[in-house]
C-alpha cells in the first residue's frame, strides 16, 4: 500500500456482501446443473407454481429482461417442464404452467437449494445464524431496500428465487 492510498476505516461491506453471494450462487448454478436446470428455470417453475402468472410477472419476480426470460421460458419448455397458457382469468394474457413432471422437478431442485442454504448457514453457530439472518432482513426491508437512481446503473444482482 502506498502512502497515498486511504486507509480503510470499515470493513469492506461490499466486498463481503458480493463474494457471499457469488460464492452461493455457484454452488447453486453447480447443484441445480446436476437436474438440468439453471437458477433461473428453479426461480421461474418455483413461482409460477404458486399461482397463476404470466410470462412478465415471472421476469420481475426473477430480476430477468424480456430476452433472458423467453430464453429460460424455451429451455423449461424444451424440457417438458412448463408451457405457455392463455390465462384463465383474461384469456388476451398468456400464463406460464408447469407441468406434472415440472412439479417433480421443482421439488427436487427448492431441496437443493435449501440444501445450499443450510450448508452456508452451517458454517456458522446456531447464535450467530440467527443475528445473521435477522440483520440481512432488517438492510432489505429497511436502509437498504430501496436502490439508488445514478447517472449510471449499477448491475442488479437476482433477486428472490
Amino acid at each position: 500500500m502506498t502512502a497515498m492510498a486511504p486507509q480503510r476505516t470499515e470493513p469492506d461491506l461490499s466486498f463481503l456482501l458480493d463474494h457471499t453471494s457469488h460464492v452461493l450462487r455457484t454452488r447453486m448454478a453447480a447443484e441445480l446443473g446436476e437436474i438440468g436446470l439453471t437458477p433461473r428455470m428453479h426461480c421461474v417453475l418455483v413461482h409460477a407454481l404458486e399461482e397463476e402468472r404470466t410470462q412478465a410477472q415471472l421476469a420481475e419476480i426473477g430480476d430477468m429482461d424480456k430476452t433472458t426470460m423467453v430464453v429460460t421460458v424455451d429451455a423449461l419448455e424444451k424440457a417438458g417442464l412448463a408451457e405457455r397458457r392463455p390465462s384463465s382469468a383474461d384469456r388476451r394474457a398468456r400464463i406460464i404452467a408447469v407441468t406434472e413432471e415440472g412439479a417433480k422437478v421443482a421439488a427436487k431442485s427448492q431441496k437443493i437449494v435449501d440444501g445450499v442454504h443450510e450448508g452456508a448457514l452451517a458454517s456458522l453457530p446456531a447464535t450467530e445464524r440467527e443475528v445473521l439472518l435477522a440483520a440481512l432482513n432488517r438492510l432489505v426491508t429497511g436502509h437498504l431496500e430501496t436502490p439508488a437512481e445514478g447517472a449510471r446503473p449499477a448491475r442488479r444482482a437476482r433477486q428472490k428465487g
